[in-house]
């Protein structure tokens, strides 16, 4: 397959996943200060699927959603930090050979920098503060457990397990 037809192929999965992402980020809980989803299990699975490419699915999936949602304040943080997530974890799932454990770790390290990035904003002087960001953390961990819970296995199956969906 020439080189062209792989990236095109890149580019429409990308375009693919940012929906799956948009999609899956609709799928919320309500807290306190935001929302849990469904989004960052789609991002880790795209990270899977297209390498660090995964970066802009992510990103532009996840934005959109808070453009939607009413969080026009999330907008740039969430394209930096999702965009940031599918991106290491992304290149950090091409670099290794995959197993299960790598799997759950790297989905693990995703997931931190989702929470830390998050903490980061709201703990800003003009969002909410170090106090008010910390009641964040536990919906965020929560998010961030079933993402790589639902992540891991979904990975397993055949044909996504041998990256052939693109």
């Amino acid at each position: 397959m020439s080189n062209t037809v792989t990236k095109l192929r890149t580019i429409a999965s990308a375009g693919v996943f940012a929906a799956f992402v948009f999609i899956a980020t609709q799928i919320r809980i309500p807290t306190a200060i935001g929302y849990i989803n469904l989004g960052d299990p789609v991002i880790l699975i795209s990270s899977f699927i297209l390498g660090p490419a995964a970066f802009f699915p992510a990103a532009i999936g996840s934005a959109l959603s808070d453009l939607i949602a009413g969080y026009a304040q999330y907008i740039i943080p969430t394209f930096l930090i999702k965009g940031l997530m599918g991106y290491a974890a992304g290149a950090s799932l091409r670099k290794f050979k995959v197993t299960v454990l790598k799997k759950i770790l790297i989905g693990v390290i995703a997931e931190i920098i989702m929470i830390a990035g998050y903490f980061i904003f709201e703990a800003l002087p003009f969002m909410y503060g170090p106090e008010a960001a910390a009641g964040s953390l536990f919906f965020n961990m929560i998010q961030g457990v079933a993402a790589v819970v639902i992540f891991v296995p979904v990975t397993s199956i055949p044909a996504i397990r041998k990256r052939s969906v693109i």
